[in-house]
């Protein structure tokens, strides 16, 4: 089991503490605690006070630390010292929305990039000069340590961690449990524009379910607005809109997802796998693996694979 320790950091966001129990807790490979220097009521940002019942001895020994809440406020020194021992000892540290603060706060993110909600950015940055603030990503990972900006960010990074631990396979399916999309990347831009007025439809969600069961398919622009019924030109600016990305920068991201998949799930050789997912060949399934993953195909695949033994079949 994989040890995950959520450091609560009065005053805080509910949804913010809900997100590591719910990312976490849909895979079965997980352990996690919520704990805080103080047990019992901690206060919330907005609403009622939530109980967490564990004290901050639920950190040692855990493989992943998370500080969460803090709203940028200082942090008990207890909390500061049970994250610096944590890293001290290798466990991966990792921030949602304003516990970068937190671990600010500890010294940890001296000298490295970081994020947390864009509207408290230039806070942080001011606050902590040391540190190369990010305010326009989703998530970054520097030095081995990991922060997100708020709210659905928090979830891509916590989906971005499971998919570290144990595949694409495994997150997809902990992102389908959450009822949110598939993991985004941590270098997509917080600043997601307010989707257009209706002129002919409300979103674009069809022809991207469209695009997924056809990405062995060589799938152009032109084949993307043909499906919508719309133009090149407008498809791409709503869709940049909705998702954030350009329609080809989502397709290889989903191509890639879904090699991953197929080198986890099945024994496909390496060209199949590329034809599959949409990647061409063997060499361009390796240059995006490398790019995106930092591991070959092959590397991968030893990491990940879970297709059934022929024991097993």
């Amino acid at each position: 089991m994989h040890r995950v320790a959520a450091v609560i950091v009065p005053p805080v966001l509910s949804f913010d503490v809900s997100i590591p129990l719910m990312v976490f807790n849909s895979v079965p490979h997980y352990d996690v605690r919520v704990c805080t220097a103080r047990p019992g009521p901690v206060p919330t940002v907005s609403g009622p006070d939530i109980v967490v019942p564990d004290g901050l001895d639920a950190v040692e020994g855990a493989d992943t630390v998370i500080a969460v809440g803090s709203g940028g406020e200082q942090a008990p020194t207890e909390a500061l010292d049970a994250l610096r021992k944590a890293a001290a000892t290798g466990a991966r540290i990792a921030s949602l929305c304003t516990g970068a603060f937190v671990l600010a706060q500890a010294g940890l993110l001296d000298g490295l990039r970081a994020t947390t909600h864009w509207g408290l950015a230039g806070d942080l940055a001011t606050r902590f000069p040391s540190i190369d603030v990010q305010p326009d990503l989703l998530f970054v990972e520097d030095g081995g340590i990991f922060t997100s900006a708020g709210a659905a960010a928090a979830i891509d990074l916590c989906l971005h961690l499971v998919r570290i631990d144990y595949g694409a396979a495994v997150a997809n399916t902990a992102a389908r449990l959450a009822v949110v999309p598939p993991v985004r990347p941590g270098g997509q831009s917080q600043f997601i524009e307010t989707p257009l007025p209706p002129e002919r439809g409300t979103s674009l969600a069809p022809t991207r379910v469209w695009a997924l069961e056809h990405l062995d398919r060589p799938l152009t622009l032109a084949d993307l607005a043909g499906h919508a019924k719309m133009s090149v030109r407008t498809l791409s600016r709503r869709f940049h809109a909705e998702t954030g990305l350009s329609p080809l920068q989502w397709l290889l991201h989903r191509r890639i997802d879904r090699a991953r998949e197929l080198l986890e799930m099945t024994e496909l050789p390496m060209d199949q796998v590329a034809q599959k997912s949409g990647l061409g060949s063997a060499d361009s399934l390796r240059k995006h693996m490398v790019g995106r993953v930092g591991l070959t195909p092959t590397a991968y695949r030893a990491s990940f694979n879970r297709a059934p033994t022929d024991a097993s079949r």
